[in-house]
């Protein structure tokens, strides 16, 4: 059913989004044009997709390209993030950080996580250990009792069924403008390689 309702929102988005015609046919650097989904500019602002884990060494990596990226385009991207979990990991990283960015504190919350994981070496599925960092964020008893309560298992689960629509199986996977896929595997895992990517494939769009 969730699959459903996401194919059908995605199906009303491409429909309705402004489209740049022709502008697939200029853009540099290295990435898989996805078949099935529709180029998307407006030509004020490009929309990337970031599927991250927050297991994912790769993705801890990145962290640090990402204001770079940024940087270089102001005001001219809107970067949106969807946790993944595989394996053994658990999906109660990813259910606190949609609590914190609903509370507008998403940013805090994604550093936390990956500094809880890479550097103190926690348990980051543990719910004691969300628990503290959600309390040094200022988040309070309600972020407690909602990822007590599971109250984001859903988003968690449709940025699943998103990775799966999009055919991503690795992670950090950003998706540009609505059919430009990018990751690490081109690049033997080098993050400097990717930013360094991504920002070519903007300069492209972005003119």
């Amino acid at each position: 059913m969730l699959k459903n309702v996401l194919l059908v929102l995605m199906f009303i988005c491409m429909c309705f989004s402004p489209i740049s015609a022709g502008a697939e046919t200029s853009i540099k650097g290295n990435y898989q044009q996805l078949q099935g989904h529709q180029f998307k500019y407006d030509g004020k602002t490009v929309e990337i997709i970031e599927f991250l884990s927050f297991y994912c060494d790769g993705c801890y990596a990145f962290e640090k390209s990402v204001p770079v990226i940024k940087g270089n385009f102001p005001k001219k991207i809107k970067w949106k993030i969807f946790p993944l979990y595989w394996g053994e990991g658990s999906p109660k990283p990813g259910e606190a950080y949609y609590l914190a960015e609903e509370a507008g504190k998403g940013e805090q919350m994604k550093a936390a996580l990956f500094n809880a994981h890479f550097v103190e070496k926690k348990d980051i599925g543990n719910m004691d250990v969300l628990e503290g960092i959600g309390s040094k964020l200022g988040l309070g008893f309600d972020f407690s009792r909602k990822l007590r309560a599971g109250e984001k298992s859903k988003h968690v689960q449709l940025a699943l069924a998103m990775a799966e629509m999009y055919k991503v199986d690795e992670t950090p996977t950003l998706i540009i403008a609505g059919n430009i896929m990018t990751n690490l595997h081109p690049f033997q895992h080098n993050t400097d390689a990717l930013r360094e990517n991504v920002i070519t494939i903007l300069k492209s769009i972005i003119k």
